[in-house]
């Protein structure tokens, strides 16, 4: 199914509410932001960085896995979503790992960890809570700081049995449930938000402790992140600690903000993942290298905040996804570029002033540029049209043939449009006489 097909799905059951939620967070956001004076002062400033580290990415992480061998981390560079599950596999099969904690990371899931794991012998609890509901109902994320926003109190009580919905009762279960898992996890799995070159070090953000127990108590502690996540020195890590959380969920800074270093009670490794990131360095869609996952481009999407998060079938859904998922497969994600309104909030919200709006209009063209029989149906009813609108007396001939057309004729021959959307009704009288 596509994303409309889906979309209109989910409206229909959850829309409304998930429109709100989401909507109530954009606001928190805008109030946060508020606060801060230099706020565009800031993300011109993080923009920058983004640029200057997409122009040296390569000597980057050079920099920043010797700094991290020197501190005392094991590095291990994979070059594809393979290489780093059987790297993650490895590893755990040193320590003859049978159970391991992980904590939010969409990398991970960007690469299949948790499946590839069970397929393996390796059972996998996420701690993140949202996270560990969509696990329990065999769910994937919706969203990728939000990752039950789809989800009710009601919809949490039934996958713990309880009748009671309170939502302070339900955390407290979970929370009482996880930290069994904690006490007796073979290693921990974590993301990271950053990446510092000049000290080699792993910065991760969370509201919720459970990336820090996951990565201390455990005696093997695995990072896995992404390239780009590289930030050149500690002073420009600051830049974006002031900007994540603000416009991730409107809080003036994460709860837990923790920097791994070499681990004292065990091993730390740090998996750096390209995944065709490199690759996208020569590409026009490079500026999306510069994302932070803030989030803050889905929860002000009105198309997003309609739609939910699986509508988009990627692990990234949103304006960001929309942009990221045909790079990855362009024949199944074609239909992603054009679920958007190209209304450009996505990009006022960036903090890294990602061209949105500019790049999805690249995506389409990108997408159409399949050689498959709709896209060249299309592309034949444009260049028609085209032609028309550059001949008078060819636009007054088919505007006569539209308007003595029955209606239901032409929904028929519009029907991938006329299905979810109305045709506009043909003028009477045509402005040209």
């Amino acid at each position: 199914m596509k994303h409309y097909e889906l979309a209109v799905k989910f409206y229909k059951q959850k829309g409304p509410r998930h429109d709100k939620s989401l909507w109530a967070i954009r606001q928190k956001r805008d109030k946060a932001i508020k606060e801060v004076k230099e706020w565009e002062e800031l993300r011109n400033k993080a923009s920058g960085i983004k640029d200057y580290v997409i122009e040296n990415l390569h000597s980057l992480v050079d920099e920043f896995i010797k700094n991290a061998e020197n501190a005392g981390i094991e590095v291990v560079f994979a070059k594809n979503a393979k290489e780093h599950n059987e790297t993650v596999l490895r590893y755990l099969k040193e320590i003859n790992a049978k159970k391991v904690v992980k904590s939010k990371s969409m990398l991970t899931e960007e690469c299949g960890l948790n499946v590839y794991l069970h397929d393996n012998g390796i059972e996998v609890i996420d701690t993140d809570l949202g996270e560990r509901i969509v696990q329990l109902r065999g769910e994937k994320p919706s969203h990728i700081v939000l990752p039950a926003i789809h989800t009710t109190k009601e919809d949490v009580a039934e996958i713990l049995n309880e009748t009671n919905t309170d939502p302070t009762y339900l955390t407290h279960k979970m929370r009482a449930l996880l930290r069994k898992e904690f006490l007796s996890a073979d290693a921990g799995l974590s993301g990271a938000n950053f990446l510092v070159a000049d000290k080699g070090w792993a910065v991760v953000c969370t509201n919720e402790g459970n990336a820090d127990l996951g990565a201390v108590l455990p005696p093997l502690h695995i990072i896995s992140v992404g390239i780009e996540k590289i930030v050149p020195n500690m002073k420009d890590l600051g830049v974006f600690l002031r900007m994540l959380a603000r416009n991730a969920t409107g809080q003036k800074i994460t709860t837990y903000t923790s920097i791994f270093g070499k681990k004292d009670n065990g091993k730390r490794v740090i998996i750096l993942v390209d995944n065709g990131r490199f690759e996208r360095l020569k590409s026009q869609f490079k500026e999306t290298l510069k994302c932070i996952r803030c989030s803050a481009c889905l929860t002000t999407c009105p198309v997003f905040r309609r739609s939910g998060g699986h509508s988009y079938r990627y692990v990234i859904p949103g304006p960001i996804g929309s942009l990221l998922a045909p790079l990855t497969d362009k024949e199944e994600y074609s239909d992603l570029p054009f679920a958007c309104t190209l209304c450009g909030s996505c990009e006022t919200v960036c903090p890294v002033k990602i061209p949105f709006t500019k790049q999805l209009v690249n995506m389409r063209h990108y997408v159409k540029s399949m050689d498959n029989e709709q896209w060249s149906m299309e592309n034949a009813g444009m260049k028609l049209a085209e032609k028309a609108m550059h001949s008078p007396k060819m636009f007054k001939l088919f505007s006569t043939i539209l308007r003595l057309t029955p209606k239901p004729l032409l929904e028929s021959v519009a029907k991938e449009w006329s299905r979810y959307k109305a045709l506009p009704a043909i003028p009477k009288e045509r402005f040209i006489k």
